[in-house]
């Protein structure tokens, strides 16, 4: 970091004829040793929009890695920790999303910003809910269908088969909501 800091702060310092650092402090690392100190260090980076009052919930705070993850769950997964490690790090998305959104209602004194105490827990804002889950997988006679999803990937997926309908629409609304 040493080497991209002092040619950018000299380069500044000579166009605003001044002296010292371009940051406001020097670059600092810590070692993360285990997939808990890895979720903390995420956590910590995804509530920065929050802290600085810039948005109020982690799904509106844009260029950050959370929204990123609530916009396309399917291809954000939580990758190994270490080499040696083959299942990823021991939380799912919905635990990550629930640990920032817990995080971020902590009120800080010298913060700015918080999740409000009067927002719906994230899983509800995002309509991630069990419920519709675990009735279709409580059911004796489970319905054959050829796909299962958002209604409009359903039309999407009907569309990509050369298809007009896909059965299931009336279910898919239930079970997978579309995002708001």
């Amino acid at each position: 970091m040493r080497c991209i800091n002092e040619p950018i702060a000299r380069m500044a310092n000579s166009e605003d004829h001044c002296t010292g650092r371009f940051w406001e402090g020097r670059f600092k690392s810590q070692a993360l040793l285990d997939a808990r100190a890895v979720l903390a260090c995420m956590a910590y980076v995804d509530l920065n929009p929050i802290r600085a009052a810039m948005a109020k919930t982690p799904e509106q705070s844009d260029y950050t890695s959370i929204q990123e993850r609530i916009l396309h769950p399917e291809t954000h997964i939580l990758r190994p920790f270490a080499e040696q490690e083959t299942d990823g790090i021991p939380f799912n998305l919905k635990d990550y999303l629930e640990l920032v959104d817990w995080g971020g209602r902590e009120i800080k004194q010298h913060k700015r910003g918080y999740i409000p105490a009067s927002a719906p827990p994230i899983l509800i804002r995002l309509r991630m809910d069990a419920a519709p889950v675990l009735d279709y997988l409580a059911r004796a006679d489970l319905p054959g269908f050829g796909a299962m999803g958002p209604v409009s990937m359903l039309r999407s997926f009907a569309k990509s088969l050369g298809r007009r309908f896909i059965k299931g629409h009336a279910f898919g609304e239930r079970l997978c909501p579309e995002r708001l």
